[in-house]
């Protein structure tokens, strides 16, 4: 087949569909005055209305116009690099290449990357903050309102010059059924690049396909377009803030679009650099990463200098949208609020020095990968601490089951997922042995199609009353949600599977044993894409057809007192324009505020060395309880049979010990009395705002799924059951005692005036 006829065609329809939808709710909507019949003059007005739209929208310097140039320009090249995607699945249906050729399908991966993570997710994130970071932080518009359209209007030719290959090959197919071959040469020489969206020298310098050279130019305007768009945030949270914004309450959403902005400011313009170089190399004979001068290797460090901090580019102003948006479904402020904002920092310094793990199979110093895998795990620290509060943050809250939240949620699982699974590769032997296969297209999908687009969605309905004044058809939108999360999971987790069992990726053609599931994976993407369809309809038909806005708080923010400024901005417009009453709820009740808590279940203010004695000494009592209490459940199990005694004899060959069941147990005891009482005093610190037992309870839960698959030895049917079961039990038994213990300890420091 071909791919420049079918993908053309796909846009076009996609188009024309959008367009025909735009002219049918305009007919709809729009009252005729004179019976129904449109008039010449109403066309003229019609076309003098438009042209000045136009030009409206080509000169404008408002923030909030811009932003919504930035989303629609986001909107449109993650349609076109979906469509990338789903003609790489549908080529995937089948073992071999008998839809596209193994070329064809080398360019589409080059071409849906690039444009997905450069031309996609960006833009998206800086009209989003185009359009309500300023209100968020009292501005008056942003910094540099000029320089902020011209960041915007780089982007469209940049797009066109990547994308230039697909555009001039369909022109080439047009003039082919006129002129001769001859003629036309160019247009039917010209292809869409397909040398892997990392260009990797020497490919990408030898490959003669003069698409490479109009792609790098593309690329290097783009990055001007990011870094102008960073340093107007930069300038505008650090100028142009309202006098009662400090750093110490500036929003959540603010702080992590510093933060990317600042990571743009120094991984872009190296990027460039290196581009640059890569255009010398081909067209002038330079030998930056030639073998015999700077060398391929070079091209690697300089690309993943930018491409891991894009990682977090691309993931922290998501995670800021995480933690402004779940709050408002949950009815209580964002827990941790001083943490995430360390941990965004944190992420943002610690992306720097990471890079060098996408190079574990290539020559680097193997010093320098023991360096660079330390580091690497050592980043999900940050990124576990924004984890534990956005699920802290749920924790007992009013949960209000609408699309953003169903939206935040599944951000959250897949970011879990996707993760851990990036933990593994963090470290260098299982990193060699999964490289290049699709546990990594599976681990990084999780993330980038994941939490991100989720989190793009979930803002669009989350703001769509404040940018619209309508509301959107929210059964739609809920069903929307779910189906987008469920096609991520089926289509990335297969290819999690796959890849762990080995299958390359990169590759059109593959052994015909993983067909089915690459099928099903297909199937998960198709859920994507149609997901994604009913988004953008409920987006465009709900602009014109959608429920006026009635209110002035229409998400109910002030009777959980997250009425935020931007919302305040609104009320005003809505008073001042329709002469609406600002709304107010029937009660209020306070949000969690963590500086309104107990400091700790024992604490209390003291020195270093006495908090450090007093937990300690309290957890020892606690676990020591806790464990006897466990005994009996433990013991009943191994007297019963389904409990294998020896299995405590691993835990003592673990630690370098002989396998002696005895020595297993009194390690055993020694975690239960030390060890899990500690981690429990930091677990309930993260659970506020709930009863000490069921704290407990759900603690020991946790842990008992740990302790059945580390001391299962085979049992199968009822000994399973039995052996499930009394662990079960036993566990509860140590909570239990964990937390009886600690209460009456308290109790006793109350009464002593201890607290």
């Amino acid at each position: 087949m071909n791919r420049a006829v079918v993908e053309g065609s796909a846009l076009a329809l996609l188009a024309t569909a959008i367009l025909a939808l735009w002219f049918y709710s305009r007919h709809t909507v729009r009252p005729e005055s004179d019976g129904g019949y449109t008039t010449r003059e109403e066309i003229r007005f019609e076309i003098g209305r438009l042209q000045s739209e136009v030009y409206r929208w080509l000169t404008t310097t408002n923030h909030r116009d811009i932003g919504i140039l930035y989303i629609v320009f986001g909107t449109v090249a993650g349609l076109w690099g979906g469509v990338d995607a789903m003609m790489l699945r549908t080529e995937l249906l089948t073992p071999p290449a008998d839809i596209w050729t193994p070329e064809t399908y080398n360019a589409l991966f080059t071409t849906h990357g690039l444009t997905m993570l450069i031309f996609f997710v960006l833009p998206v994130f800086f009209g989003i903050g185009n359009y309500v970071l300023p209100l968020l932080i009292g501005a008056d518009d942003m910094a540099f309102p000029r320089v902020n359209a011209i960041g915007f209007w780089l982007l469209p030719p940049a797009l066109l010059l990547v994308r230039m290959g697909l555009l001039v090959q369909v022109g080439g197919q047009v003039l082919s059924l006129v002129f001769p071959e001859d003629a036309i040469r160019f247009f039917l020489t010209v292809r869409e690049v397909s040398v892997g969206w990392t260009l990797y020298a020497p490919l990408s310098v030898q490959q003669p396909n003069p698409q490479i050279d109009m792609l790098l130019l593309g690329l290097h305007l783009s990055g001007i377009a990011t870094t102008v768009g960073a340093i107007n945030f930069i300038a505008t949270v650090a100028y142009e803030r309202a006098e009662d914004v400090t750093w110490a309450n500036l929003d959540i959403f603010s702080w992590n679009m510093l933060v990317t902005s600042g990571l743009a400011l120094f991984a872009f313009p190296l990027l460039g650099s290196a581009l640059v170089m890569l255009l010398l190399d081909r067209n002038l004979g330079t030998t930056f990463f030639a073998t015999g001068g700077g060398g391929p290797i070079l091209w690697q460090h300089l690309f993943w200098f930018w491409g891991h901090p894009e990682v977090y580019i691309l993931f922290l102003p998501a995670s800021g949208l995480m933690s402004t948006l779940l709050p408002k479904f949950v009815g209580r402020k964002l827990f941790g609020y001083k943490f995430v904002v360390y941990s965004t920092l944190g992420l943002g310094v610690l992306s720097f020095g990471v890079w060098a793990h996408h190079m574990f199979v290539s020559g680097v110093d193997p010093r320098l990968k023991a360096s660079f895998m330390a580091i690497s795990i050592a980043i999900a620290v940050p990124s576990a601490i924004k984890v534990f509060n956005w699920i802290t943050t749920m924790w007992d809250g009013d949960i209000d089951m609408s699309a953003p939240f169903i939206l935040c949620t599944g951000g959250i699982s897949t970011f879990i997922v996707g993760g851990v699974t990036g933990v593994f590769l963090a470290v260098v032997p299982i990193d060699v042995l999964y490289h290049g296969t699709y546990y990594v297209v599976g681990h990084f999908h999780l993330i980038v199609v994941g939490i991100i687009p989720f989190l793009m969605i979930a803002a669009s309905y989350y703001w769509y009353p404040l940018i619209t004044g309508r509301w959107y058809d929210t059964r739609l939108a809920k069903f929307q949600a779910v189906l987008i999360v469920f096609g991520s999971f089926v289509t990335f987790m297969t290819l999690l599977v796959v890849g762990g069992l080995g299958l390359p990726r990169r590759q059109a053609i593959y052994p015909v044993e993983y067909q089915l599931a690459q099928q099903i994976a297909t199937v998960g993407a198709y859920i994507i894409g149609l997901s994604a369809l009913l988004w953008l309809y409920n987006m465009l038909v709900s602009y014109w057809r959608g429920d006026v806005v009635q209110t002035t708080d229409p998400w109910g923010l002030k009777a959980t007192q997250q009425f935020t400024r931007e919302w305040q901005w609104f009320e005003e417009r809505m008073v001042d324009k329709y002469d609406l009453e600002p709304a107010e709820p029937d009660s209020t009740r306070r949000p969690y505020a963590p500086e309104l808590e107990p400091l700790g279940l024992l604490g209390g203010v003291g020195s270093v060395v006495e908090n450090v004695y007093r937990n300690a000494s309290m957890a020892a009592i606690g676990g020591f309880v806790g464990t006897v209490l466990m005994t009996g459940g433990i013991g009943t199990a191994v007297v019963v049979g389904v409990l294998d005694p020896a299995s405590f004899g691993e835990i003592a060959e673990l630690v370098g010990l002989p396998a002696d069941p005895l020595i297993g147990a009194g390690l055993f005891l020694v975690g239960g009395t030390v060890t899990w009482p500690l981690l429990f005093l930091a677990f309930q610190e993260y659970l506020p705002g709930r009863l000490l037992f069921e704290t407990g309870l759900v603690f020991s839960t946790l842990i008992f799924s740990g302790f059945a698959i580390a001391f299962y030895t085979g049992q199968s049917g009822l000994a399973l059951v039995g052996y499930l079961g009394f662990s079960l039990v036993a566990h509860w038994a140590y909570g239990l005692g964990l937390t009886v213990t600690f209460q009456y300890l308290r109790s006793r420091r109350r009464a002593r005036g201890g607290q």
